[in-house]
């Protein structure tokens, strides 16, 4: 029995697929083990590192503020970045080349350049350039990078969610007398932002995990810099903290996601009946009206 998408499997592939399944479980159980073995051989699952985090002291000193400051830096990337890609994904399609040529440059310049260096850039730019106390400035360089990475793989995004609609949506705007900013704003974009929604959710997803990186570089008071002063505090108790902090991150991103999952649900919802019902006593009087007329 086959199908359009593969050839059913014979006795012989579905033994080969249950030996390939026992053997690749055997050995990820053989790893789990080792990383157990190893972990409780130098003390990272004892009791003691992993103790702090049930008391308040622990959040409330390090990982709340660590909190606090990435998704202040998360949600300053996304209000920012959102709009500001959404105007460059739609100015590349302009009929003008004034408009569409800079505009491709700026984002295929910003989007080939790690998000990492835009940020250590942004840096080095307002230590040099501006008056940005050294407290502020791992905030502004960390939002620079994001929002000038972020915007221009948004405006991807949005051009490749406009360009994926049917041609005959523009078609029937310009029939019925509707200009190009119309259209664009009243027709094409309503209906490319259900489609553009989980690549749009992945990237905010991203801006969220990116955040980390100024952490690790820029001496940002992010979640991830909370590790190096708790393991340090409660006694080199590295594992526990990246663990929680890990666990943290994963909480944070799959409420975003869920979030992102029912809203495109609620817009799917919306757009399944649109139209005007007429009541059958309504068309029943105009058929009596037109045939006494």
């Amino acid at each position: 029995m086959t199908s359009v998408l593969y050839d059913a499997q014979g006795p012989r592939a579905k033994r080969r697929n249950v030996l390939y399944t026992v053997v690749f479980l055997v050995a990820l159980a053989a790893l789990l083990w080792w990383v157990y073995k190893s972990l409780d051989s130098k003390g990272q699952l004892d009791w003691e590192k992993w103790k702090p985090f049930t008391g308040s002291e622990a959040w409330t000193t390090y990982l709340l503020p660590g909190l606090e400051n990435t998704l202040i830096a998360a949600a300053l990337s996304m209000v920012i970045a959102l709009p500001l890609g959404a105007v460059f994904g739609i100015a590349r399609l302009s009929d003008h080349s004034w408009i569409r040529v800079p505009a491709a440059v700026v984002v295929e310049f910003f989007r080939a350049i790690p998000v990492l260096i835009l940020m250590i850039f942004g840096n080095a730019l307002f230590a040099q350039s501006t008056a940005i106390s050294s407290d502020d400035r791992p905030l502004y360089a960390v939002v620079t990078g994001l929002v000038l990475y972020n915007a221009a793989v948004l405006a991807e995004i949005v051009r490749a969610g406009i360009l994926a609609l049917p041609k005959g949506q523009t078609e029937a705007a310009h029939a019925i007398g509707l200009r190009k900013t119309q259209t664009m704003t009243s027709i094409l974009l309503p209906q490319a932002v259900t489609a553009m929604l989980p690549a749009i959710v992945s990237q905010l997803v991203v801006i969220v995990k990116d955040t980390a990186l100024g952490g690790a570089i820029l001496t940002f008071p992010d979640l991830l810099a909370a590790v190096s002063s708790m393991s340090s505090y409660y006694g080199a108790n590295v594992i526990a903290s990246f663990t929680i902090v890990a666990l943290i991150f994963v909480v944070l991103n799959f409420s975003i996601t869920s979030f992102a999952s029912w809203l495109e649900q609620r817009l799917r919802r919306g757009k399944k009946s649109t139209g005007v019902v007429l009541a059958p006593a309504a068309v029943g009087g105009g058929e009596s009206t037109g045939a006494s007329s």
